[in-house]
């Protein structure tokens, strides 16, 4: 059996990394716990760094990426600025180009990267940062329609789930 089909792909990526644990049919999943999925992730991403040591940054960053999330605050924002601590970026100038430079160990350039992109989306659209309606969904997604209604991770996914349980429960309720 191959790697499981995430359910949500292509959100930036802080959101992406909190969305490698999903809930699909009742089950909780967690693509870090699939024979190569850290890999994966890392290559769908074009991260460098070795799988094995950047595991456990990654898993320690997902965890305070979503409880920023659910639960904002202080102590969030502690483990947050722990794993920012790990490195810094410094300015250069290379052939008249304006370059970023990360000076961050490589086992946690893709945690440190992962919520160093979260302050990005704090600072641009913070209110566009939005937890899936669905009540057994526990994706994130970043809100990009023009209107800022989007309320489902995806509307085959839980939109659907979601209009057909208000389709049975009318049936129920007027007799039909």
């Amino acid at each position: 059996m191959g790697m499981r089909q995430r359910p949500l792909v292509g959100e930036p990526l802080a959101l992406d990394l909190v969305n490698t644990q999903w809930v699909d049919r009742g089950q909780a999943v967690d693509l870090f716990d699939e024979p190569g999925g850290v890999r994966a992730w890392l290559g769908e991403h074009d991260l460098p760094g070795d799988p094995a040591s950047a595991e456990e940054p990654l898993r320690q960053a997902r965890a305070a990426l979503r409880r920023a999330l659910e639960q904002p605050g202080p102590h969030s924002e502690d483990d947050l600025n722990a794993i920012l601590a790990r490195g810094a970026s410094r300015y250069a100038l290379h052939d008249a180009t304006p370059r970023e430079i990360h000076d961050v160990d490589s086992a946690w350039l893709p945690a440190w990267r992962a919520v160093r992109d979260y302050l990005d989306l704090l600072r641009c659209r913070p209110d566009r940062i939005r937890p899936c309606a669905h009540p057994a969904c526990i994706l994130f997604f970043h809100d990009t329609s023009r209107n800022g209604t989007r309320r489902w991770c995806s509307m085959d996914g839980c939109g659907s789930r979601a209009k057909a349980a208000r389709h049975y429960q009318r049936q129920r309720t007027t007799g039909a």
